[in-house]
């Protein structure tokens, strides 16, 4: 209630005086406005300004920058780091089938979809919430691009096996320039029927990867190696960003069936 708000305020001697800090709620005529949240309050500030910042609900925010690249799980250690998502929730938010489901995504995971950005959330933020926003910024940036491909090329392919492919573009690394270059060495070896051969999706597969790719791990079987199957993996390897989207639904006109990593 307002007493103890104040009662913590006087606490931490960001006020001077409850009742002072009270008969301006009164006056403002919110005494049950005060919204909970984390707040950047300090002591210059008056017990007026004070009680507008809480009950406007002027919470403190925090900026999170998700690089491209990023696997589900690489992302739950950088909000781990962060100490801002409960991240026991996040991982099984994103392999949530019904979720994935939920959101019209072929797959049975939300891996690929949490697209890389900078987003500005509070430590009220939910897992569920900051999930909600990855995948709508995801939508909003692929839905303008299929809309850019139509007009110009007319020949899509499904959106999962774009946003499969960009991933593995993404990993693959090189400069924004390069990337259009290696989305067409891809999509030609698709259409002549090769194997990827990607490393990348080589390591995905792996349930204990050390940083070092190994001879043997080419011949492990696993739905992800490339070296062994024929086609795309069977989802995407890593969240994607902008660029590495667009080499795909835009690539190279090449005839290159290889490319120096």
């Amino acid at each position: 209630g307002l007493r103890e708000v104040a009662i913590e305020l006087r606490r931490k001697r960001l006020i001077k005086s409850k009742d002072l800090f009270i008969l301006c709620a009164i006056l403002k005529g919110g005494t049950k406005d005060i919204k909970a949240g984390e707040y950047s309050l300090n002591q210059s500030m008056s017990p007026v300004r004070i009680f507008n910042i809480l009950s406007t609900g002027a919470i403190k925010t925090y900026t999170l920058t998700i690089p491209e690249g990023l696997t589900a799980q690489q992302i739950a250690d950088l909000l781990a780091k962060k100490n801002l998502v409960n991240i026991s929730e996040f991982i099984p938010l994103v392999m949530d089938k019904t979720l994935t489901a939920s959101y019209h995504i072929d797959g049975t995971n939300l891996e690929g979809y949490l697209f890389p950005d900078t987003y500005v959330i509070s430590r009220d933020t939910g897992a569920r919430e900051l999930i909600d926003l990855m995948i709508k910024r995801f939508q909003k940036i692929f839905t303008a691009l299929i809309k850019d491909q139509e007009s110009t090329t007319g020949r899509l392919l499904p959106a999962k096996d774009i946003v499969t492919l960009a991933s593995i573009v993404e990993k693959e690394g090189g400069l924004a320039e390069e990337k259009p270059i290696i989305a067409s060495v891809f999509l030609n070896r698709l259409k002549k029927r090769m194997r990827l051969e990607s490393d990348p999706t080589v390591i995905y597969g792996l349930k204990n990867f050390d940083g070092n790719l190994k001879k043997k791990d080419l011949r492990t079987p696993s739905p992800y190696n490339t070296y062994l199957n024929y086609g795309l993996p069977p989802g995407p390897i890593a969240n994607p960003g902008r660029e590495s989207l667009m080499a795909v639904v835009h690539p190279a006109e090449t005839d290159y069936l290889y490319f120096v990593a």
